[in-house]
């Protein structure tokens, strides 16, 4: 098994460097169920930041290559149903790709995710630490001096 860097995903897909282009595509293209490529959670989760920040692509864009990495004979990426989850969510402009990741994991775990991100809990399956069940809460003040370690 190959496991691939997301420097790697991000040159077969952005082809911004064309030696490195070429290598990431035969690389890609070489691989198989026999011999597979993989692709973790995290690399997925910084591809989508690095195609956001670095190169300014669409939603659209980004959900769209997601799709096509998880589809890629050969190419085995962790957790796939909830990158596809996450893609789809993504695409509609519902969070931030890793918050829809958490909360896919979240779900898969049969969990509710307690977040203290107001707009993440917004979603369904997120809620407010203290909010019993109110999204809408405000999350609780933490006591001490901000931006200070806990004691």
């Amino acid at each position: 098994m190959i496991a691939l860097d997301t420097n790697v995903l991000v040159r077969y897909l952005v082809c911004d460097d064309l030696e490195q282009t070429a290598v990431a595509r035969e690389l890609l293209e070489s691989l198989t169920r026999e011999a597979p490529g993989f692709a973790c959670r995290e690399v997925i989760v910084e591809l989508v930041s690095v195609l956001e920040r670095a190169y300014g692509c669409a939603r659209d864009e980004i959900a769209a290559a997601l799709e096509d990495l998880t589809a890629t004979e050969g190419l085995a990426v962790e957790a796939a149903e909830d990158v596809a989850y996450a893609a789809a969510q993504y695409r509609e402009g519902d969070g931030r790709f890793a918050d829809l990741m958490i909360r896919a994991a979240a779900q898969r775990a049969g969990g509710t995710l307690y977040t203290f991100d107001s707009k993440a809990a917004k979603q369904g399956g997120v809620t407010l630490p203290g909010a019993a069940g109110n999204k809408e809460a405000a999350a609780p003040e933490t006591p001490g001096a901000e931006g200070t370690p806990c004691d």
